[in-house]
């Protein structure tokens, strides 16, 4: 499979000599850009569906961590590139498949490649086994505390949740919001018996109302109210484990 993927580098000489390492011993590597800087590299991103990117540590205005917080909830494998070794730890609080040193270990290159190569395999492997949503609907009824008592509702109504801070938006089929003061995980354990999926931190779907799944790291649902609510990474497993 070929990973797609961009280099990010402010130093020329080291993008030219990554670039050639991969051209000539990782052929399942496609460099789609090359950027100098964080506000290049966002560009690239967000423009790109990449599978991988090399990203050196420090940049001109920023370095590789403050990319990573400006992109969000990251959807893409990524391997470090750096001369200092101090960076190891954080770069692997940050999520990083791979961690390689200056001067690049060709060896250690094709490691870090095959690893992440290993990653996006399984993934694929899982995403293959999808099958279309189920289409049994859900019973049951749960209670949204009011300040003079509570209102029942009824499960099936739900098309998701979402976290807002210590409350919890409710969205409903018909088109209505309910303000609750409960956390989202409140609202997991609750309906836990039922066909509800913790997609994202911020996110419980009803996973009868999803219409379509996209493929990424993570991923992203459709609704049938065409509600796209991207999928975690490490939400995705348990995700499609309901469409099994």
């Amino acid at each position: 499979m070929k990973l797609k993927s961009i280099i990010v580098e402010d130093e020329e000489t080291s993008r030219e000599i990554l670039k050639n390492y991969l051209k000539k011993y990782c052929p399942n590597v496609e460099i789609l850009g090359e950027a100098e800087n964080v506000d290049e590299a966002l560009v690239l991103i967000r423009n790109h569906d990449l599978d991988l990117v090399f990203l050196d540590v420090e940049m001109p205005y920023g370095n590789a961590f403050d990319l990573l917080d400006k992109v969000g909830d990251v959807d893409f494998e990524t391997i470090f590139v750096t001369a200092y070794n101090h960076y190891a730890v954080e770069a692997l609080n940050a999520h990083a498949s791979y961690y390689l040193m200056k001067p690049i270990s060709i060896d250690d290159l094709i490691k870090g490649v095959d690893y992440v190569a290993d990653i996006k395999m399984k993934e694929d492997a899982l995403q293959d086994q999808v099958l279309v949503p189920k289409t049994n609907t859900v019973n049951g009824k749960i209670t949204i505390p009011q300040q003079n008592g509570f209102e029942v509702i009824e499960t099936a109504d739900i098309m998701y949740c979402k976290a807002d801070d210590n409350y919890t938006e409710i969205y409903l089929n018909n088109n209505k919001k309910k303000l609750v003061s409960k956390t989202l995980k409140y609202f997991e354990e609750a309906l836990s018996g039922s066909s509800f999926a913790r997609v994202h931190k911020s996110y419980l779907v009803n996973v009868n109302e999803v219409t379509k799944y996209l493929k990424g790291k993570g991923g992203s649902v459709v609704l049938s109210n065409g509600k796209q609510i991207m999928v975690s990474a490490s939400k995705k497993a348990d995700f499609l484990s309901y469409f099994k």
